[in-house]
């Protein structure tokens, strides 16, 4: 083995048993090698003898970035022999000079080998044709005929002229695309037709001894129809083939499916809108439609599927788009033709391309948006949209404990989801603002199918027939929610009032708690399902549901529905508190863990729920009192407990005392969020006296535990929070605050928080001389913010 070969291998080496160092030599050398002015020659000639695909591709790369990089450089001699040798690999010849016995062909390569042959062959298509190497295709064509090999690497090479030079879907330089229009220009006028025909040849010749090469050649095909003349695909020769190859059951499906690519490339290409429906009309496409219901889950029907899909897009497009009222007709006449199909389909098969049948359907939906009445007909189209909506949103049951448990499979395939499901939603809204009372009883009748369903479904059906009823809740105003009327009225009724065998599940307790909030503007006026509402958030569903994520995001939610209640509530404080006592409870019990409890849900917004609650001024002052006392007391006291525990020298598990306390002052912090200024400053002072001292027990925090910044964090939040609610009555316990408990930057931090609300209270605190030199600095700090640096 020569040395060059040696260093090619080592270089390619993975298993890790070669030293770095030598691996670098190797790096080196070859790297050395492609600098010779006889790389060409040295790339061929191993390509002529080197059986080690190592090589072979490390030769062939070589060539590639030789032609790409110094081909305006290279000699006329060096370019022909280049061109030369290539084209007769590729021709599956010998080059000459070269003994039969002792050579290797590329083409007897693995598939990677011969797709960098053709790469490397597109290179110089890409310098030379049609100028200098005109006859680089009407050469090639006779070499077909030595059979599958040669029949292969063409493919593989018109295929690497689409990806490198002619495909749109990648990004093309400005050079790049007026290559490809001479190129393309090119061969239309010189080779297109003779290509089509050969296709056309060796489709016919090997669709039984051969059928895989054949889905090569279709495939192959499919990419050029959309530039080449459609005259020469549809006419009485090739259009048959195809539909014979779809049709006939004995081939292989891969074969099948791949004439089925190339008649829906036909029917997507661009061209006269009233050409494209003779088209569409003469292609008869309804002799497929029977192929769906066959096997579903077959990779020939998701290729019908895709088929049929664009053959409705292209229908509707010339629906919207002819001015002739007949040739409207014509279209809409079709595409009643396709529908059902197309809606099977969507429900029943694998589609390549979900997005492109969520954009056909919403077309055509926005084809009703001028129609009122809708005809029957329609009303049955629109049925089925929604029935494909809830069958492509539905999870698979197969992910049902990852999901419940939310471990790592579970986490991708909710988010996975939830990307899927957006582009439904934004359909089922168009629906339902199209058809509202039919989205309406379509989902109730999903819901109560669902509740009804077998346990082995029962889960995912209640979860999107949830899920549609909340995304609709999207296209519906304020003031059709509000009133209510017909099916939705009945809608949230049934959502109140029905129990779910399946609501321990968490996603299905979420998005009914999530369902349940969206449309509380219905309750706002329907006061008399107060009681159902709130059963929902304080029981087993809700609040007191197993899954600890459940009840966070059910404190979360509760908080929100108690702010658009608010005083409607008023009547039911009594027994909210009394179902929240084991909640409030546990999230500021001894030897509390914070990691269950961190992120923004962290429970402490059922503090926030209960402040909004009795912090209103329709609750009675003395209640009022009671309910915050009661709230307050226990929870100072159980700091209280802490500050002396922690004292003792070598108390056990500090850490978990400092989050007990965290925990403790987000809850009181939280609670105080409720409770308003002129409240408790004005109209109820005493209850302003009970913030106060608690702000003194808090105060303590810092005493005992001086350095630990979380701490630190927590108290200073919460003097914030009292400089709002309580105003100047909170001055006499800054002094304390600030300059004995507090550092410089902690200081700054809360004159500046007053400094910024142009809180009368700054004043007060930068008149007297306790911190002068801190508030000189504030001042600076929030002039800074304000006028740039």
């Amino acid at each position: 083995m020569e040395d060059l070969e040696k260093a090619i291998l080592i270089s390619f080496d993975e298993s890790g048993r070669v030293e770095s160092a030598l691996k670098l030599q190797a790096v080196g050398f070859i790297d050395k090698i492609k600098e010779s002015p006889l790389i060409c020659s040295i790339c061929v000639e191993r390509l002529c003898f080197s059986k080690l695909v190592q090589v072979q591709f490390w030769c062939l790369q070589c060539l590639h970035d030789v032609i790409r990089v110094r081909y305006s450089s290279m000699s006329l001699d060096e370019k022909g022999f280049v061109r030369k040798s290539v084209f007769s690999m590729a021709c599956f010849e010998r080059l000459e000079g070269v003994d039969d016995e002792s050579s290797v062909r590329v083409l007897e390569g693995p598939p990677f080998i011969k797709n960098k042959l053709a790469q490397v062959l597109v290179t110089l298509i890409y310098f030379e044709y049609p100028l200098i190497w005109s006859s680089v295709f009407v050469d090639y064509l006779p070499h077909l005929g030595k059979g599958a090999p040669v029949i292969d690497m063409f493919c593989r090479i018109l295929n690497a002229l689409d990806d490198e030079l002619i495909s749109l879907d990648y990004t093309r330089t400005q050079d790049e695309l007026v290559v490809a229009t001479r190129v393309k220009d090119a061969m239309r006028q010189q080779c297109v037709a003779q290509i089509v025909r050969a296709w056309y040849n060796i489709v016919s010749l090997y669709r039984n001894s051969d059928p895989d090469l054949c889905s090569s050649v279709l495939d192959s095909m499919r990419r050029y129809i959309s530039w080449i003349d459609i005259g020469l695909i549809v006419n009485d020769a090739f259009i048959p083939l195809l539909f014979e190859l779809i049709l006939v059951k004995g081939l292989p499906e891969q074969l099948r499916g791949s004439a089925a690519g190339c008649v829906l490339a036909v029917v997507s290409k661009r061209m006269d809108l009233q050409a494209k429906l003779s088209l569409l009309q003469n292609l008869k496409i309804s002799r497929v439609f029977g192929l769906v219901a066959e096997d579903s889950d077959s990779e020939l029907a998701s290729k019908i599927a895709s088929l049929l899909t664009g053959y409705a897009t292209e229908l509707l497009e010339c629906s919207k788009k002819l001015n002739s009222e007949d040739l409207k007709q014509t279209s809409m006449e079709l595409l009643d033709e396709v529908l059902p199909s197309v809606f099977f389909v969507t429900q029943n098969c694998e589609v390549d391309n979900a997005f492109s049948i969520v954009q056909f359907l919403l077309g055509f939906v926005a084809t009703m948006k001028s129609l009122s009445p809708l005809t029957e007909k329609q009303l049955l189209h629109v049925g089925q949209i929604l029935e494909v909506i809830r069958t492509q949103i539905c999870y698979d049951p197969i992910y049902r404990n990852n999901l419940d448990v939310l471990d790592k499979i579970g986490r991708e395939e909710e988010g996975r989801m939830v990307e899927f499901r957006k582009d439904f939603f934004v359909l089922l809204r168009s629906v339902g603002r199209v058809a509202p009372d039919v989205t309406q009883m379509f989902i109730r009748n999903s819901l109560g199918n669902a509740v009804a369903s077998s346990s082995d479904r029962n889960v995912e059906e209640v979860e999107a027939a949830l899920s549609l009823f909340y995304a609709f809740g999207e296209s519906i105003n304020d003031e059709v929610m509000k009133v209510g009327n017909g099916p939705l009225g009945q809608l949230v009724l049934m959502l109140l009032s029905t129990t779910f065998a399946c609501h321990s599940n968490r996603l299905v307790a979420l998005v009914y708690l999530e369902t349940v909030t969206r449309y509380m503007k219905f309750v706002q006026v329907n006061d008399q399902y107060l009681h159902l509402v709130l059963a929902a958030f304080l029981d087993e569903r809700g609040i007191h549901h197993p899954n600890i994520n459940v009840s966070r995001r059910a404190s979360y939610l509760f908080m929100r529905v108690v702010k658009s209640l608010k005083a409607k509530l008023v009547p039911f404080i009594e027994n909210i508190l009394q179902n929240l006592q084991d909640t409030v409870a546990q999230f500021t019990r001894m030897n509390s863990m914070s990691k269950e409890l961190s992120g923004s849900e962290d429970g402490s917004h059922i503090f926030e729920a209960i402040g909004l609650l009795i912090g209103m001024e329709d609750v009675p002052p003395e209640k009022q009192s009671e309910y915050l006392s009661s709230l307050l007391t226990p929870l100072c006291q159980q700091v209280e407990v802490l500050l002396i525990n922690a004292k003792v020298q070598n108390a056990e598990d500090p850490v978990a005392k400092i989050a007990n306390i965290q925990q403790i002052i987000m809850a009181i912090n939280a609670l105080s969020k409720g409770f308003s200024e002129r409240l408790v400053t004005a109209s109820r002072p005493a209850i302003g006296l009970m913030f106060k001292q608690t702000l003194d027990v808090l105060l303590q925090i810092l005493v005992v535990f001086p350095k630990i910044e979380p701490l630190r964090t927590k108290v200073t939040s919460f003097i914030h929070r009292m400089v709002d609610t309580l105003g100047a009555s909170v001055f006499p316990y800054l002094p304390k605050a600030l300059e004995q408990l507090l550092a410089e930057s902690e200081v700054q931090n809360i004159l500046l928080h007053l400094m910024a609300m142009d809180h009368p209270l700054f004043i007060n605190v930068s008149t007297i001389k306790i911190f002068p030199q801190t508030t000189s600095q504030a001042k600076k700090r929030l002039l800074r913010g304000a006028h740039g640096p």
